[in-house]
């Protein structure tokens, strides 16, 4: 035993004077060994901010100019309060139930979009958006959430105006509607299911859509963006983030998209507009009459070599149609020298018109045709009962 611990001490002996020769006369020997192992860095290329250029086909520019004039639109209407408990004005009741009892008003939140179009507060959304609603706030893109009030609204068209306390809003710019057609392409900017803010992208499908039973005055922009419920009331733009058109309905079987959308275009939304902040509503002209598309059976009937115009169906009783002359089974085919192709656009030339001023209808009686002088009234306010 005490010869094995003899030859383990002189092991370690030898092995330390080694080391300490090495560590003296040979250094770098032992300093690979002795230093800690770092793993190397991988090398990969970044870009630097300042040479990032944006390539052609990227919409970031348009969405970053437009995206700060789109809000997101929350929307309460409150139920009819519950009927008071007969037992609360007792003390003891109360100490025991408290006030789970007392009569309640439930608030129903919706969700919708808006657009700023005026750096004064000026806000426009669609009217079934704020419809009914009892209050209405305003999230902005900077995170600011501010109470907004109707100035107007128009169901007929399906366009509000609000107004926040706030100034020198990032407003957005309104394109020139002469210059959107088909196959642009254009940026859907909202606030689909509550999410956030999204923006999505296809191009004008079509243009002047009608006859859709959405609105009564029809001229919707068609696109294949994504538009989401939570989209009303957004933009439209195109690739300048100029606004061609505000969000407004969606075809849907799902209730999700489907590639089949509608905005109502920015001329018709300039129009309506102007005319609520100026004098909080939209006056249109109006004659009386109810009119229906010249189907080829129709013209036939009538004799007629083309189905160009509308077919007067009915005259309200003591309206500017009846006192001027004019009776169901005419056609008519001329408004001011504006030719009439069907009943829609009918409906949109004496809409134009203004009220106590004289138009003039050419309609066709009896296989012959000739000028009848209307003086146009003031469209009635629509039921907003019956819109919706």
């Amino acid at each position: 035993m005490k010869k094995l611990w003899l030859i383990f001490a002189q092991t370690v002996t030898i092995s330390l004077g080694a080391l300490f020769v090495l560590q003296t006369f040979y250094p770098e020997l032992l300093g690979k060994s002795l230093k800690p192992v770092t793993e190397q860095p991988v090398l990969v290329n970044q870009v630097s901010a300042d040479k990032i250029v944006h390539t052609e086909g990227s919409y970031s520019s348009a969405a970053k100019k437009a995206m700060p004039a789109v809000v997101n639109i929350f929307t309460s209407k409150k139920s009819a309060p519950r009927a008071r408990h007969p037992f609360m004005d007792d003390p003891l009741f109360r100490h025991f139930f408290g006030d789970q009892f007392e009569d309640e008003q439930r608030s129903d939140n919706s969700l919708g979009s808006g657009v700023i179009v005026s750096p004064q507060g000026y806000i426009v959304t669609n009217h079934h958006v704020i419809e009914s609603a009892d209050e209405i706030e305003v999230a902005l893109a900077d995170g600011r959430t501010l109470a907004a009030t109707i100035v107007g609204t128009d169901p007929e068209t399906d366009l509000a105006v609000l107004k926040v306390d706030a100034k020198d809003l990032p407003a957005i710019t309104l394109a020139d509607p002469d210059q959107s057609h088909v196959g642009d392409v254009v940026l859907a900017i909202g606030n689909p299911f509550g999410v956030g803010q999204t923006v999505t992208q296809g191009i004008i499908s079509a243009l002047g859509r009608s006859h859709l039973g959405i609105n009564t005055f029809e001229n919707f922009i068609q696109t294949d963006a994504s538009i989401n419920p939570g989209n009303s009331g957004g933009a439209l733009v195109d690739t300048n983030g100029h606004l061609v058109g505000v969000n407004s309905a969606i075809y849907s079987r799902s209730g999700g998209s489907m590639g089949i959308g509608f905005a109502i275009p920015v001329s018709l939304t300039k129009q309506v507009m102007e005319q609520i902040i100026r004098q909080g509503g939209v006056v249109r002209g109006w004659v009386g009459i109810e009119a229906q598309d010249i189907t080829p059976q129709l013209a036939e009937s009538f004799r007629l070599s083309h189905t160009r115009g509308s077919l007067i169906a009915g005259v309200l009783r003591n309206s500017p149609a009846e006192k001027a002359g004019l009776k169901p089974g005419d056609i008519l085919l001329q408004i001011n020298g504006n030719k009439v192709t069907d009943s829609s656009t009918m409906l949109n030339l004496i809409a134009n018109l203004k009220p106590d001023e004289k138009a003039t209808l050419r309609i066709a009686r009896d296989q012959r045709e000739f000028d009848i002088i209307v003086t146009i009234g003031k469209r009635p306010t629509p039921q907003l009962a019956q819109q919706r």
